[in-house]
């Protein structure tokens, strides 16, 4: 990668929030529309809270940033055992989904089945909000994600964890935005990131932005992407991956109509020819059942520890590989 092309990256995305705050949103979209909307939600999320294991410790709404969103959930072991080698635990970053506009930290969909097999085993895992359309444009919202990721692995070692083996894992639109940051590392090295291991991203249809964008789709995704070609090629993992960057795996269903899996394959042909590590793996699960049955005990979540267990020989013998 050029010092032109890393320097022209990070200016789009730091300087295109007011283009896509420009950008055109559904006329039911009125801020009292979005108000209730987010209050219904908030709702159902008390109501839905998943249940901790007894093994399991909870620090709620750690902040990152000043907004209200910008805060993380961190589930570690509430008796940690001492590394007979001296290391420190392993941290799965997790980034919800919900259309760039919707979805929680604390969805059970998000967090239940993950934290019950992974937290146990010695793997701490962080559940990240961000900011959301339609006030927070998704070039934004990287830059959030980006930030939680760094105040995470600064704070790590106070919650037993390792600052250098985070696994970034995201669903749906967290999926794309965890997979724009592993593609293009410097986003979050600028706000103090450290290098980390790799990314799981589940299910997004937004790996190759341009592409999506000039075939029919849904309005959510105008909503989000808006109809610049130079916005959408900023926010694109396929047209950001550089040279060095972390490898990759990409879940996607069989189920959906349009077609996840295609994309995944490019992207990971398209990694290769940089050099680079990316798998997929083809699930017959619906969008929903991607996110909420990984951590059950499955051929699934074997598949997707196997390529954890990769990374890294700490994670590998946390998860019993």
């Amino acid at each position: 990668m050029t010092l032109q092309r890393m320097a022209l990256f990070c200016a789009l995305v730091a300087g295109l929030a007011p283009l896509a705050q420009a950008q055109p949103l559904s006329r039911s979209d009125t801020p009292q529309a979005t108000e209730r909307l987010r209050t219904r939600l908030a709702e159902r999320v008390q109501e839905r809270r998943a249940p901790l294991p007894p093994d399991v410790q909870k620090i709620t709404d750690l902040p990152y940033g000043p907004d209200a969103r910008q805060r993380m959930d961190i589930y570690r072991p509430s008796t940690s055992t001492p590394d007979p080698s001296g290391a420190r635990a392993p941290v799965v970053f997790m980034v919800h989904g919900g259309g760039w506009r919707n979805g929680d930290k604390a969805m059970p969909s998000v967090v239940q089945n993950k934290v019950a097999r992974w937290v146990p085993r010695g793997v701490i895992v962080v559940s990240v909000n961000y900011r959301l359309l339609p006030d927070t444009p998704v070039s934004q919202q990287a830059q959030d994600v980006a930030q939680a990721l760094a105040t995470a692995q600064q704070q790590a070692a106070q919650w037993g964890g390792d600052a250098g083996r985070f696994i970034l894992m995201g669903h749906s639109a967290g999926a794309h935005l965890v997979s724009l940051i592993n593609a293009q590392p410097a986003l979050a090295q600028r706000l103090g990131a450290w290098p980390w291991l790799g990314a799981v991203s589940l299910d997004s249809a937004m790996l190759n932005v341009p592409q999506f964008m000039r075939a029919p789709h849904l309005p959510l995704y105008d909503d989000a992407f808006g109809t610049n070609p130079v916005y959408w090629h900023a926010l694109s993992p396929f047209h950001q991956w550089v040279s060095g960057a972390p490898p990759a795996q990409f879940v996607c269903s069989t189920e959906r109509l349009d077609q996840p899996c295609l994309q995944a394959q490019a992207m990971a042909r398209h990694v290769h020819t940089l050099g680079g590590r990316a798998e997929v793996l083809p699930q017959p699960l619906t969008h929903g059942e991607i996110n909420a049955e990984l951590g059950l005990d499955s051929d699934y979540t074997r598949a997707v520890e196997g390529f954890m267990a990769s990374l890294d020989a700490v994670v590998a013998q946390k998860l019993g590989r």
